[in-house]
């Protein structure tokens, strides 16, 4: 049995990631999290079930590409990956945000009309 089945964890982790998703944020809510009861901002994603709790790190680069107001966050997307962090004294995959990658415009089409206007010089 793996130790990650042994202690469930009911938000988002770098480990329950498989590949670089880019993924659709559906809501943000606060909540109480962990055995301090702390309230925190947690992000939840279209199609996980976990959300991911919303660190400085992870805030900022949101805000960087779609503003202060976590409002207008909901609809836009965001590229998940795993990153190795330390964290309590050990080593353990983190949960990270980058821009996703957006599909490559296609180049514009060349001028195919004559164009016959005179250039005073």
């Amino acid at each position: 049995m793996k130790t990650s089945e042994m202690f469930p964890s009911k938000f988002l982790k770098g480990d329950d990631l498989r590949g670089t998703p880019t993924v659709k944020i559906a809501s943000i809510a606060r909540e109480v999290v962990g055995q301090d009861k702390e309230e925190k901002t947690i992000v939840y994603f279209e199609g996980f079930q976990k959300g991911m709790v919303l660190n400085r790190t992870n805030s900022d680069v949101i805000e960087t590409l779609y503003g202060d107001e976590t409002d207008d966050w909901v609809g836009e997307e965001v590229t998940l990956f795993s990153m190795p962090v330390s964290f309590q004294g050990k080593t353990t995959n983190a949960c990270r945000v980058r821009a996703p990658k957006r599909a490559k415009a296609e180049p514009p089409k060349p001028l195919t009309e004559e164009l016959d206007d005179e250039v005073p010089f």
